[in-house]
């Protein structure tokens, strides 16, 4: 069994994989597929001051299958509802990957497992407002993000002079 990658339509990857295993089950032929794999990340997203989970895909509009290839088993495949094609040459048979980008493609989803990323809605320039702390309810610019650690620089004026701060995601919103 070889690894291949599917387009499907982007943001019914999920969906897609139940397609394919659905499809796969009717047409009797799961022992040809070992697996359907939507690598993504969870994201974390701070929206009206409420933490938010969701699942970013790491390929929108891919999803990738392990599977013998046949003209059967990628009839049905193709054919699955949110299934566009194989990737590879038009016309031809779909190209597996190589070991060394499933391998990439596995270690990125392991590094990132388990761990929440903070979706970054700040970018220098922006006008911010602290919504927590000690500083909350002052006014400032972002200078900085720093995304590794989810803190941004902001300067906001304390005593009419123009003091820097960092502060987590978390602690400022946007200004409206």
């Amino acid at each position: 069994m070889e690894w291949y990658s599917l387009r499907v339509i982007s943001g019914k990857e999920k969906s897609t994989e139940e397609n394919i295993l659905r499809e796969a089950s009717d047409n009797e032929i799961t022992a040809e597929i070992e697996e359907v794999f939507v690598p993504f990340e969870k994201v974390v997203e701070m929206r009206n001051n409420k933490k938010r989970v969701r699942e970013k895909m790491f390929f929108p509009g891919y999803v990738l299958i392990k599977m013998n290839l046949n003209a059967s088993t990628k009839h049905v495949v193709e054919n699955a509802p949110g299934v566009l094609s194989f990737v590879g040459p038009k016309g031809k048979k779909p190209v597996p990957l190589r070991e060394d980008e499933i391998k990439r493609i596995f270690g990125e989803v392991e590094r990132k497992e388990g761990v929440e990323i903070m979706d970054t809605p700040f970018k220098v320039g922006d006008a911010i407002k602290v919504i927590a702390g000690p500083f909350i309810d002052f006014t400032g610019f972002v200078e900085s993000v720093n995304e590794d650690k989810q803190k941004v620089k902001v300067t906001v004026s304390i005593f009419g002079r123009p003091t820097p701060i960092e502060l987590d995601y978390f602690q400022v919103e946007l200004e409206k």
